[in-house]
């Protein structure tokens, strides 16, 4: 069992005018966002930014990865006001660049497409120059679904592969590494000049031909950005920690993945598919 983080994962405590006027809207347009669902460790620096990742469809996933802290089980109903609630935080807040997550929702016929698209459509109607970045589940495959989302107006489909095929199954049940490609492929045939992005964690057991491999098939697919981080272990029934990558190790990796093609990457220990998001696209 690894213990104690290594330093140059540490990070400050939460605080600062932003951040209390980050959260009180959050709080107040009564949204969720991936900062505080997934535990993340940039809470701090991004709401003291003055920014947020929301979460579309509610707090509880339909599906169980071993890696996540969003709470799993029966999900709640679609609020069909939500969209305009998260269009009014961005205007609140003065978002140049929002990015939009949901929860896996397996039990939607459109798998939450629809609600994307929707959310999409009511910031573009608030914030017209607001670029709009959504981070998208696999919706099981659905092209009619990556349509749906694509046809909106959104600026980049975010769509996260998380880790190397051999170990799939333990890291991500219920999803596929062909259909996460998939994804990103579809997007780009619906729309050429959409710009794709997809995220690994490492520290879980991949090996460096695995993380090349990865690299590889991501830019066959054209996908135009990556970010790569560290997993961290939300609780002791998450899956551990098989090492801790160096800041020198993903510098290395950047430069690997840049010179495979990649547009932009964003490489380090606190990286998170949505970290520093606004300076990914010029």
């Amino acid at each position: 069992m690894i213990g104690r983080h290594p330093p140059w994962l540490k990070v400050r405590a939460p605080g600062g005018a932003d951040y209390v006027e980050t959260r009180a809207t959050v709080k107040s347009l009564g949204l969720h966002t991936v900062c505080e669902e997934a535990h993340c460790p940039n809470i701090g620096e991004c709401w003291g930014h003055r920014t947020a990742t929301f979460m579309l469809l509610g707090d509880t996933c339909t599906r169980n990865c071993g890696f996540c802290a969003v709470r799993h089980g029966r999900p709640v109903s679609v609020d069909a006001g939500e969209p305009e609630r998260v269009a009014q935080a961005v205007a609140r807040l003065g978002l140049r660049h929002v990015v939009v997550t949901s929860v896996n929702r397996d039990d939607l016929q459109d798998g939450g497409s629809g609600h994307f698209a929707a959310t999409a459509r009511a910031i573009k109607e608030l914030i017209p120059t607001t670029r709009v970045e959504v981070l998208v589940p696999d919706f099981q495959g659905s092209r009619d679904a990556v349509q749906t989302v694509v046809e909106s107006p959104i600026d980049i489909l975010n769509h996260n592969i998380e880790t190397v095929p051999r170990l799939y199954k333990r890291v991500r049940p219920g999803a596929a590494y062909s259909r996460s490609l998939e994804v990103l492929l579809a997007a780009r045939r619906v729309r050429p000049r959409c710009l794709t992005k997809a995220g690994l964690m490492l520290g879980l057991g991949e090996t460096s031909e695995e993380i090349s491999s990865v690299f590889g098939d991501l830019r066959a697919v054209d996908c135009d950005i990556l970010t790569l981080g560290q997993y961290l272990r939300p609780s002791a029934a998450h899956l551990p920690i098989e090492r801790y990558v160096t800041p020198d190790e993903f510098a290395e990796l950047k430069e690997e993945a840049l010179a495979v093609g990649f547009r932009h990457v964003e490489s380090g220990p606190l990286v998170r598919s949505s970290y520093h998001a606004w300076a990914h696209v010029p």
